[in-house]
């Protein structure tokens, strides 16, 4: 592991920690995992759902997700056999289960049409699933955000709707390989608002060429009229096979400044900062909405759909990965092709050890704002923190981190070093592993 200091000295964003071990560390099982066997001994009890459409009305250029645009010959239809296929599969192997979350994403979920959305819900309501009255989260597009779909989410219970805004200057957004017009992005959000979720969300990104600090504030301020409950700042990245890539774009060297900047006007409207990216406002109430609590240390996930990931405490499998539309359309077919009982068993993923499963915790926890508990960490894992990763006290050292209340909680400091801490604590062997990916 190379000594924090050393990182330090580098660019603040190098590498985006949502989940560990990163996909491109998964691979081929050696022999397929029945998902009986998997989900045998888990907690079943409060599993989070999570529901992939990869279909998008646009390719954003800074988009790296598993999506794929204008999808032909009914393959809109055919995915969702496919999916009534895996979801009835896995649920037969989970047996007694219980969802506490949901959230559906994509792609864009609202890109499919009212009676496409509503066949989705029917799906996932079988078999008890998912119950109308858990937090469920929903993922739209300005240009898909049309009455009737929003009034349909509201009905089905939907709780959290996540809008990607990106920028409310259309220079920015067509910098960012995104044609959208101001007038389709307030009329979208003046009808989310109108509709009254308990929680809105608004995405925002930073490091855009040609955006200044001045128009960043510019945008955060245009969001504050919607009064959204959270908002999520992403830096932008510049990642290989995207649009802006394959242009040679790079991202502007304000990001840290505009960050920071950003996080001050928050902070002074009542947000709290939960993540680098997360802002919350104090009275949101999605941490008491109702819903069975779900812990991400100790609950497990579910996914369907193909780019959906799947976590037990010891595996982590979904489909295999791409971001080129030939890499793309050659999983969805995979995945449309699939006999049911192929959706039975898990094929791609990644094992983790001991030490893996303790370097997730880590970074789970050290990653936002509440920190390391040090008595639930070494309740779960039989070892202090101090025993089994002592090069965390250069956290302490460097000012990135304090121990207090019977926490290790990053400073101001460390949370905006999320995207350095990160990749710090990952292991060797998923470094490696993610070096030797071939992106298709």
């Amino acid at each position: 592991m190379t000594p924090l200091r050393d990182r330090l000295l580098d660019d603040p964003f190098q590498g985006y920690a949502y989940a560990y071990p990163h996909k491109t560390a998964y691979r081929h099982f050696e022999k397929p995992h029945p998902l009986k066997d998997l989900w045998a001994d888990e907690d079943k009890d409060r599993l989070f759902l999570y529901l992939h459409l990869p279909f998008c009305e646009m390719r954003c250029g800074f988009c790296n997700l598993f999506t794929t645009t204008n999808p032909r010959g009914g393959q809109v239809s055919r995915y969702l056999d496919a999916l009534e296929r895996q979801a009835d599969a896995v649920h037969d192997a989970l047996g007694t289960f219980r969802y506490s979350r949901g959230a559906i994403g994509g792609g864009t979920p609202t890109f499919l049409t009212t009676d496409e959305m509503a066949r989705v819900f029917r799906m996932l309501r079988a078999a008890g699933g998912l119950r109308k009255g858990i937090p469920l989260s929903c993922e739209l597009s300005p240009a898909t955000s049309e009455p009737e779909k929003i009034a349909q989410l509201r009905e089905e219970g939907v709780t959290r709707a996540s809008i990607g805004v990106q920028s409310f200057l259309e220079s920015e957004t067509r910098s960012l390989g995104r044609p959208q017009k101001p007038a389709v992005l307030h009329a979208a959000l003046q009808r989310l608002k109108d509709a009254a979720f308990p929680v809105l969300n608004v995405d925002l990104i930073y490091g855009i060429e040609g955006q200044s600090v001045a128009t960043w504030l510019q945008s955060l301020e245009a969001a504050m009229e919607y009064t959204p409950q959270e908002l999520f700042l992403y830096p932008l990245y510049v990642r290989p096979l995207t649009g802006l890539g394959r242009k040679g774009r790079d991202p502007s060297d304000l990001r840290l400044e505009q960050f920071r900047a950003g996080r001050d006007f928050l902070l002074e409207r009542g947000y709290r900062q939960i993540s680098l990216r997360l802002f919350r406002h104090r009275d949101c109430p999605v941490e008491g909405d109702g819903g069975p609590s779900y812990c991400c240390q100790e609950d497990g996930m579910v996914g369907l759909g193909a780019g959906a990931r799947s976590y037990t405490s010891a595996v982590h499998y979904c489909t295999e990965y791409a971001v080129g539309r030939v890499g793309i359309q050659a999983i969805l077919d995979d995945f449309i092709g699939r006999p049911a009982n192929d959706h039975s068993f898990a094929w791609y993923g990644y094992e983790l050890n001991l030490a893996e499963r303790k370097r997730r915790y880590l970074i789970k926890s050290l990653l936002r704002s509440d920190g390391l508990d040090e008595a639930a960490y070494a309740d779960w894992s039989g070892n202090s923190w101090e025993l089994d990763f002592p090069q965390l006290n250069e956290l302490l050292e460097t000012g990135l981190a304090i121990r207090e209340q019977g926490a290790l909680r990053p400073t101001l400091e460390g949370l905006e070093r999320a995207d350095t801490l990160g990749p710090w604590l990952y292991s060797d062997v998923v470094e490696t592993r993610m070096e030797e990916y071939e992106l298709a």
